[in-house]
């Protein structure tokens, strides 16, 4: 639990192939429209820096070293989504391998993980409670949609944070983990949609067109991640290049994107009646974060 959090918190995870666009709808009740606006990835990383900020200054006023992850770019540190369609970004970063290299490689050299094996053991002790409350902290969960429960621990630095920055913890962890997790009710209906599937054909019709067979971009980025234990070695990383910027060229040619997202905005607004109020919490909860966030760190460029 202790390395995950610690991971978590101090790496960039945002290269994880799935956009924040899940949360969208255009039916939110009760919001402004400012605050029913989804994040950005610039605003989201906001958020994440200044978390970090507050955990090290909370963990260094307990007695502790803690190190603060370095700050990838905002091209580095962007979200795939499902689709593609940055063709810049395509041709200088391919699928990102090479940023997901990196970023595996500063989780193993992550300092503060090589910090907390110098401790002694009571001092280690000190610092997992200091962190995170240790192994006696209260733990809430909640039931997630389309079966299951996630749980999380709430104590120490990691929910003065996140008390900080979103005021209630507890209402946030309930409310980012059901928004969250909607994506299991209503992605398999988007893949499924008429008007999805179409718009998916043509774009595998215009990658056949320049040579490339694949039935869907999903189809496109396995066969990337296939190699990209490769990715250092040029010649791999030349093909998963081209491969992905004739991905985002025929994404733009056929609009995927805007299709999917506002397909997935349908599914979305019809889930609303069960789970509405969660989605306008996780909302509101997430511009109060980002406002707090502006006080504390600056963006990232």
């Amino acid at each position: 639990m202790r390395k995950a959090v610690i991971g978590l918190l101090l790496v960039s995870a945002v290269l994880t192939g799935c956009a924040d666009t899940e949360h969208t709808s255009s039916h939110t009740v009760g919001l402004t429209a400012t605050e029913a606006a989804p994040l950005t990835d610039a605003e989201q990383l906001r958020i994440s820096d200044a978390q970090q900020r507050l955990i090290a200054t909370c963990m260094r006023r307990q007695g502790f070293e803690f190190w603060e992850a370095e700050r990838l770019s905002l091209a580095e540190s962007r979200t795939l989504g499902y689709v593609l369609d940055d063709i810049g970004w395509a041709r200088g970063y391919g699928y990102g391998s090479r940023l997901r290299a990196e970023d595996a490689a500063a989780r193993a050299a992550n300092p503060n993980l090589a910090y907390r094996k110098t401790l002694s053991e009571q001092r280690r002790q000190a610092y997992d409670k200091a962190l995170d409350g240790g192994l006696d902290v209260p733990v809430i969960s909640v039931e997630i949609p389309g079966g299951g429960t996630v749980s999380k621990q709430m104590g120490g630095c990691v929910a003065e944070s996140e008390k900080e920055l979103y005021g209630d913890p507890r209402a946030w962890f309930r409310a980012e983990k059901t928004s969250g997790h909607l994506r299991s009710l209503y992605v398999p209906r988007v893949l499924a949609d008429q008007r999805f599937s179409a718009a998916q054909d043509a774009w595998s019709r215009c990658m056949k067109k320049v040579g490339y067979d694949y039935k869907d971009p999903g189809a496109a980025r396995q066969a990337a991640i296939a190699r990209s234990d490769r990715a250092a070695e040029p010649k791999v990383f030349e093909a998963e290049r081209k491969l992905a910027v004739a991905d985002a060229t025929c994404a733009r040619a056929t609009d995927l994107r805007r299709i999917g997202e506002e397909r997935e905005r349908h599914y979305v607004a019809q889930l609303r009646d069960r789970y509405g109020d969660a989605l306008d919490t996780y909302f509101r909860l997430q511009h109060q974060a980002l406002d707090r966030a502006r006080k504390i760190v600056g963006p990232r460029v």
